[in-house]
């Protein structure tokens, strides 16, 4: 697998009042294309703004970013935006679903920005609801879902715009324990059938099980960082009703 997000030495720090708050502290990392890899740490350790670094919603103070090879500290606001909408995918654990609109729109509502006409657009979110088993749902608004369902809409309106990677913070956590499991297993399909390079940030261990390798932050910096030999398949669980 060749190296799609290449970090080196990255920091950023934020100034509360007269206090600097060092949040990363020099985080040199690579996710390869395909992997599926979980950011764990405890609240305040960074990992959450590494995320936020990793999607362009931050800039960094210093060190240096690649995605798949472009150099993202040399882009221009401009620039960072078109890349947001055209190559990454977010997922938030709150959803940000627009409540009053319905499923079918929420999901294409990123074409729009791309200029695509409303006929393609429709299309192509009707297709990504079906890949996430909503596609019976088009019509209902996101305030008519459970959460589950609600993740699911704001996962296929992450994919809609094809990116190389998907970004995940803390998705599960406004879901029980049986609806996170499904959500993980439609993350793990994306991943097995689609190849699609998956960051998920998490504090629970629960859920990090499902993803192929762990790195683990620790005030500001990467504590450790390894493989996951012993993978859960969130799909079986399911079935068996192990959840």
């Amino acid at each position: 697998m060749t190296c799609l997000i290449d970090v080196r030495d990255l920091t950023k720090t934020y100034r509360v009042g007269e206090v600097e708050v060092p949040a990363v502290r020099g985080v040199s990392l690579q996710i390869k294309h395909g992997e599926f890899a979980a950011i764990l740490g405890a609240s305040g350790s960074g990992k959450s703004t590494f995320m936020h670094l990793l999607g362009c919603l931050d800039v960094p103070d210093s060190g240096e970013y690649r995605l798949d090879g472009q150099d993202v500290r040399r882009l221009s606001r401009f620039e960072l935006a078109r890349l947001r909408n055209e190559r990454i995918g977010f997922v938030f654990q709150s959803f940000n679903l627009l409540a009053r609109t319905t499923i079918v729109d929420n999901v294409a509502l990123p074409l729009m920005y791309r200029g695509i006409r409303r006929r393609e657009r429709r299309a192509r979110a009707v297709a990504m609801l079906d890949r996430v088993g909503l596609g019976d749902r088009l019509h209902h608004l996101s305030n008519q879902l459970s959460g589950g369902q609600q993740q699911r809409v704001a996962i296929a309106r992450a994919l809609i715009t094809d990116p190389v990677v998907l970004l995940a913070d803390e998705p599960t956590g406004n879901l029980d324990s049986r609806t996170s499991v499904e959500i993980m297993a439609l993350l793990q399909s994306l991943n097995r059938e689609s190849n699609l390079t998956i960051a998920l940030v998490t504090h629970e261990h629960d859920i990090a099980r499902f993803a192929s390798r762990h790195v683990i932050f620790k005030d500001g910096l990467v504590h450790s960082d390894r493989p996951n030999p012993d993978v859960a398949h969130a799909g079986e669980l399911l079935t068996i009703g192990a959840a």
